[in-house]
């Protein structure tokens, strides 16, 4: 770190922390006073109920996982993806190296994480994150935080530790007063709805549409 001489106040300049964590100081400079929540509304946790057994998850722009459906289990099983206690999506894509196996697309997860985590917190939670998170993650991250470019978002391809490939298509429904973003995964072909029932221990054979 420079020596700028004694602070008024303790802790770390922008400039300071845009140097540890290897990001442009813009790039620390959002102003957004309220941290992102980590709360999921009852109602939100109602509406994903009523999505069982199908494929879905509860997000805020950090990545945190804040609540999923037993079948988002059920695809996600064996990745690493929610071995931690609080489970956090930025941070399995970019420091769990079984993420570039289970992401066919890992290249474009990673834009869109990136994109995420520089659009969406508050400063405070931004600092916290990109300080802890870009020594672990190293350039892949920090060159794609300062690209602040929008990212493709195409149909998400997963290898399946058990072997399995999936192709599950996106439907988002923003939930701009909390922050927090609910995703439902639907099956993009036939092949992969039969490979998402035997993931869940399901029979085939419900009507659904493709």
């Amino acid at each position: 770190m420079p020596d700028w001489g004694r602070r008024r106040a303790p802790g770390l300049r922008r400039s300071d922390l845009a140097a540890r964590a290897g990001v442009s100081v813009e790039c620390t400079a959002h102003t957004r006073s309220a941290p992102p929540r980590r709360d999921v509304r009852p109602s939100v946790l109602r509406t994903l109920g009523l999505l069982e057994p199908g494929i879905a998850v509860v997000t805020n722009r950090l990545g945190d996982v804040l609540a999923r459906t037993t079948g988002f289990e059920a695809v996600t099983r064996g990745s690493g993806l929610l071995d931690a206690d609080m489970p956090n999506l930025t941070r399995y894509v970019f420091t769990d190296p079984r993420a570039r196996a289970f992401f066919a697309d890992w290249d474009e997860v990673a834009d869109e994480r990136a994109f995420e985590l520089w659009h969406g917190p508050s400063g405070a939670s931004f600092e916290w994150f990109t300080a802890e998170l870009a020594p672990a993650a190293g350039p892949d991250f920090t060159r794609r935080l300062n690209r602040h470019v929008v990212p493709r978002r195409g149909p998400l391809r997963l290898h399946h530790p058990s072997g399995c490939a999936l192709e599950l298509v996106r439907e988002p429904l923003e939930l701009p007063e909390d922050a927090q973003q609910l995703v439902v995964f639907l099956p993009a072909d036939e092949a992969t709805a039969r490979a998402v029932d035997g993931l869940a221990g399901r029979s085939a054979g419900r009507l659904r549409a493709v």
